[in-house]
């Protein structure tokens, strides 16, 4: 097969992360395709956020690579990690706008700070993120005046405000209710449809994983490893390690067997 020379290609190999001497994950490699959506998935406390952050440059790991494309982001230098970094759009569990400004502020500050556009042509562009996630004429509003949905796409807008190679999201459906959560797993699945984006999601919501995930890794806190990999609905339907089978049914791993049965979680 031949080498796929997109910077939205992104590869993890023998990667392990931690913080001083208390590892979090080791030996943890995969291979996201460019233009599809890659889950990153695991019980509360396995690391997922934490693997986020060695793959977005916020937490340097302590061994493994991690390549874009094809370089070794860990290995550039700190002026090179930081222009790869500009491909990276970031969509942050909790939104992190900043409350004191504006809806169109928030978009544009990435703008502002990492490109040399004029202030008409930074203007013109955040009312376009506005519009494809739903927030047509909606820049003149405060954070505290959005509700949960409105604050998660007004955080993807400011994310696609640089037309990043690769998106990240930190659990994007946190906190919404099943209606909103599915109108955000639309708008993902458009980004990549349509602008044949790159989308690595960390999320523990299997409506969303089923939905609209291509492929994933599950990350074990027991072993501090990845366990399992391939795309959540085969994981659902075909892996029989109890811990990736009690997850993706719902189950406990030591529920009785003549329990009521897997739970599905439905919207």
């Amino acid at each position: 097969m031949a080498t796929d020379p997109s910077p939205s290609k992104l590869e993890v190999e023998g990667l392990a992360i931690g913080f001083g001497e208390t590892i979090i994950q080791q030996d943890v490699s995969f291979r996201v395709a460019a233009g599809s959506v890659f889950a990153i998935m695991g019980r509360s406390g396995s690391g997922k956020s934490t693997l986020l952050k060695a793959l977005i440059g916020l937490l340097r790991p302590t061994h493994g690579t991690v390549r874009i494309g094809e370089e070794d982001y860990w290995a550039a230098t700190e002026a090179r990690r930081a222009k790869i970094g500009q491909g990276f759009g970031v969509l942050f569990q909790s939104g992190a706008l900043w409350s004191s400004m504006t809806l169109a502020q928030n978009v544009a500050l990435p703008l502002r700070m990492l490109s040399h556009l004029d202030g008409a042509s930074i203007r013109e562009l955040c009312r376009v993120k506005l519009s494809l996630v739903g927030l047509a004429g909606a820049g003149h509003l405060m954070p505290a005046e959005l509700s949960g949905g409105m604050v998660k796409r007004a955080a993807l807008a400011r994310a696609l405000s640089l037309d990043p190679a690769i998106l990240m999201l930190d659990e994007p459906s946190s906190g919404l209710d099943p209606v909103t959560a599915r109108r955000l797993d639309d708008l993902i699945v458009e980004l990549r449809d349509g602008f044949g984006m790159t989308i690595v999601m960390v999320s523990h919501d299997l409506p969303s994983l089923f939905a609209i995930c291509d492929d994933g890794v599950f990350l074990d806190a027991d072993s501090k490893t990845a366990i399992a990999h391939g795309a959540p609905s085969r994981l659902r339907d075909e892996c029989d390690h109890p811990i990736v089978h009690a997850f993706m049914r719902r189950e406990r791993p030591n529920a009785d067997s003549d329990g009521a049965g897997a739970h599905h979680d439905s919207r």
